[in-house]
C-alpha cells in the first residue's frame, strides 16, 4: 500500500480563512478540493507539501448560478458531476458539459471539482510513476513540490534529453473547453481578488504551468452571457472510454450568422503542450463551414500538435488524429450528426498502429 508523507493539515472553513493559512504556510503549501489529482501524486512523492489546506468546507465555492446580466459563475469546488447535471450548461454551454461528462469515470466525477481540474498537475510518461520507478532512472527535471522528505531532483528530461526546460503535457479536460467559451476566472488571495482570461492562467511550461501566484486561490469560473448563435463542442481522445487522460483534446466554438457564414470562432487545442494551444481562426472567418472551408483550416491547424514521447500512443498517428478531431469537431457545429462523427471518431481510435 502506498502512504502519503507526514505533512500538516488545515480544513478551511471560510476563502478568508484558506487564503491566510496559503499565506501564513509559506512555499509549498498546496490546496485540496477534491484530492482525485493530488492525493495519488502524494503518495507517489511526485507532489510532497508540508502543509495541506483543504477547500472541502468553504461554501464561498460551491456555488453554480445566472447572473442577472445572463453570465454563469461557477465555484471552484463545483464537483463536475454537478456541470455534468446542470441543464443550462448542456444547453447553452456544451463544450464544457461534454469536457466535464468525459473526465474520468462517475465516482471521480463525484469528488473532482472544476478548479480542480483547471489546475491539473501536467503529466509525463517519465514522470507520473511511483517513486522506485523514477529512482531507477535518476528521476527527471520536474521536481517534486515541498520539501518534506529528501529527493533529488534529476536535470534532465527524458522526452527531450537536449532541452533545457520539461515538457510534460497539459491534460485538464476543463481547460481547454472554457477557454473556448471566453471563460474568465477570479484569483484571491489576503491581497484581494483579480479576475484574468481563462487562457492568461496557463505557462507554456511543464514545470511551472500556472501563472497564479503562491498565495493565490482559484475561486470561481465566469462564463459569458449564451448569445445567439454560438454553438461548441469539446472531442475527446484517450485509449479507454473512461478513465484515462486525454492525449487529445479539441474543443471548438463558432458563432454563425446569416448563410450559415462564421462571424465569430475559437478552437483550442489540449494536452498537446505544456498549456492549451488556442488556434488563430481567422480562415474561418466570414466563410460557411463546407468540406473544403473545414479541411483546409484543419490542415492548417494540425499544425499545433507536436506530439512528443511524453503520452500515449504513436507521435505520427496522434498528429493524424488532431487533423481529423479538429474537422469533426467543426462538422458537428455545422450541423452534422454528432453521433455518426462519433462513431467514425472511435473507429479511428481503434485503429492503432503496430509499433515495432
Amino acid at each position: 500500500m502506498m502512504r502519503a508523507h507526514r505533512f500538516r493539515y488545515h480544513a478551511a472553513r471560510s476563502l478568508a480563512d484558506a487564503a491566510a493559512a496559503l499565506r501564513d504556510a509559506g512555499p509549498g503549501a498546496m490546496l485540496l478540493a477534491g484530492g482525485t489529482d493530488l492525493v495519488p501524486n502524494m503518495k507517489r512523492r511526485q507532489q510532497t507539501p508540508p502543509f495541506v489546506i483543504s477547500l472541502r468546507r468553504v461554501p464561498e465555492l460551491r456555488g453554480l448560478a445566472a447572473r442577472p446580466d445572463g453570465s454563469v459563475a461557477i465555484g471552484a469546488c463545483v464537483t463536475l458531476s454537478d456541470l455534468v447535471a446542470d441543464a443550462h450548461l448542456r444547453a447553452c454551454y456544451r463544450a464544457l458539459w461534454r469536457a466535464a461528462a468525459q473526465i474520468s469515470t462517475p465516482q471521480l466525477r463525484n469528488m473532482g471539482t472544476l478548479g480542480g481540474n483547471l489546475c491539473l498537475d501536467t503529466r509525463c510518461n517519465y514522470y507520473n510513476q511511483n517513486y522506485e520507478w523514477r529512482k531507477a532512472i535518476n528521476f527527471c527535471m520536474k521536481a517534486p513540490t515541498g520539501a518534506a522528505i529528501a529527493q533529488p531532483d534529476g536535470g534532465i528530461c527524458w522526452v527531450a534529453p537536449s532541452s533545457p526546460r520539461c515538457w510534460a503535457v497539459s491534460s485538464t479536460d476543463a481547460a481547454p473547453a472554457l477557454i473556448a467559451l471566453a471563460a474568465r476566472v477570479t484569483l484571491t488571495s489576503t491581497q484581494g481578488q483579480r479576475a484574468i482570461p481563462l487562457a492568461d492562467l496557463y505557462a507554456d511550461d511543464g514545470m511551472t504551468y500556472l501563472t497564479k501566484r503562491p498565495d493565490e486561490i482559484l475561486t470561481s469560473v465566469e462564463l459569458p452571457p449564451a448569445a445567439a448563435g454560438w454553438r461548441s463542442t469539446y472531442w475527446k481522445l484517450r485509449r479507454r472510454g473512461s478513465i484515462d487522460f486525454p492525449v487529445l483534446g479539441v474543443a471548438a466554438a463558432v458563432r454563425l450568422g446569416a448563410g450559415g457564414a462564421v462571424v465569430e470562432a475559437r478552437v483550442v487545442l489540449g494536452a498537446v503542450a505544456s498549456h492549451p494551444v488556442v488556434v488563430d481562426t481567422q480562415a474561418l472567418l466570414g466563410r460557411p463551414l463546407s468540406d473544403a472551408a473545414i479541411d483546409a483550416f484543419a490542415d492548417g491547424a494540425a499544425w499545433h500538435a507536436k506530439p512528443l514521447d511524453n503520452t500515449d500512443f504513436a507521435l505520427g498517428w496522434r498528429k493524424k488524429v488532431a487533423r481529423s478531431y479538429l474537422a469533426g469537431a467543426l462538422r458537428e457545429l455545422r450541423g452534422d450528426d454528432p453521433a455518426a462523427l462519433g462513431l467514425l471518431a472511435r473507429r479511428a481510435a481503434t485503429l492503432l498502429p503496430v509499433v515495432a
